[in-house]
């Protein structure tokens, strides 16, 4: 009698987290039976829910271990002051800690340019100082990917009403969440006032150097120096910054040099196009993007960019919030208009920043 109570429990609690798993998990991932038929411990959404292979040989044991008071079925998870540690509750009134492992980051990817007060932090680069071609690992067995938000491509990569648009915007409802696109630390988290455009921002570093940006949030939930797992929700979608209604504006950069997106992710099939991308440095011109056969985009890198961007100058505008906001330095901003770094600024004054 028992052993039925305990299956029919187990078969409840099953069912609920599969519903729960596919109202909620709309990613292409193994459903919640698959997974716990792997054998290894799994997080559906916050509960955390382990088991082990069924042995014959010892379910005689586990009968006398479940009459006694031992481990139970789990049955929920609470959160903890500690982000990767949980508390598993068990239907019989006992519990235990569970460690939730940690992405694994080398260490080295924290001390170069890491700037956590501005959206840029490769400012300083020259063009020689990039490489003619990088393979990047996207993901593999301890890393993994998620699509940075749920929604169609509604303005891609490339020069947009006389500016370089140097992302894509996902039609995300307002509201909904936004998640990291690969396992990472977050270099900055910033408001609107430290970003220009990108309002609510969130930058996140990944193991192998490249930088994926999440702009116009509504709010962001993590800070500065955060490690985060791809798939986890870092903010929820919104409509600051310079921005005409609700979107994410999402960016993949490599030593501070945009490319298309569109050459890692399908975002229409909401899938990773490989595991291994190899970047070359056509691809950072904004007239190269994903479709264009290698010699296309090669040609197309060639194409004359605007050689100007201006800025006109607003109330509260510095020359330093106008090169964090440009992704430049007031040192280069005061040689292209033959200024001093002391210049005071005028409202409505036009200065050139690109």
């Amino acid at each position: 009698m028992k052993k039925t109570a305990i299956l029919i429990i187990f078969l409840l609690s099953s069912i609920l987290a599969s519903a729960q798993d596919h109202e909620q998990d709309t990613t292409k991932q193994p459903n919640w039976f698959e997974r716990v038929f792997l054998g290894k411990p799994v997080i559906v959404h916050d509960t955390v829910y382990l088991f082990k292979e069924y042995d014959e040989e010892e379910s005689e044991d586990e009968e006398d271990e479940e009459t006694s008071g031992g481990i139970g079925l789990p049955i929920d998870t609470l959160s903890t002051q500690e982000k990767f540690l949980k508390v598993i509750l068990f239907d019989n009134g006992s519990w235990m800690y569970y460690d939730v492992p940690k992405p694994d980051l080398p260490d080295f990817i924290t001390n170069d340019h890491w700037m956590t007060n501005q959206v840029h932090a490769y400012v300083d680069l020259k063009d020689a100082d990039l490489p003619d071609e990088v393979d990047l690992v996207l993901c593999d067995s301890l890393h993994g990917w998620h699509i940075p938000g749920e929604g169609r491509i509604v303005s891609t990569y490339k020069m947009r009403r006389g500016r370089k648009h140097q992302g894509v915007d996902l039609g995300v409802p307002f509201g909904e969440p936004i998640y990291a696109a690969f396992d990472g630390i977050v270099r900055a988290a910033l408001p609107p006032k430290l970003t220009g455009g990108y309002g609510n921002v969130v930058v996140l570093r990944h193991a192998n150097g490249l930088e994926t940006y999440y702009g116009h949030l509504t709010q962001y939930i993590v800070e500065t120096d955060d490690l985060v797992k791809a798939g986890e929700i870092i903010g929820y979608c919104g409509s600051t910054g310079r921005s005409t209604g609700p979107h994410l504006h999402f960016e993949t950069r490599y030593l501070g040099q945009s490319f298309d997106p569109e050459r890692i992710f399908d975002f229409q099939e909401e899938t990773l196009r490989d595991t291994i991308f190899t970047l070359k440095k056509h691809y950072f011109s904004i007239y190269s993007h994903e479709g264009q056969s290698d010699n296309e985009s090669q040609v197309a890198s060639k194409q004359v960019e605007p050689k100007h961007v201006t800025h006109t100058v607003k109330k509260g505008d510095t020359l330093s919030s106008i090169a964090k906001k440009y992704g430049t330095t007031v040192k280069k901003i005061c040689k292209l208009n033959n200024i001093s770094e002391k210049k005071t600024l005028k409202i409505g004054q036009k200065i050139t920043v690109q």
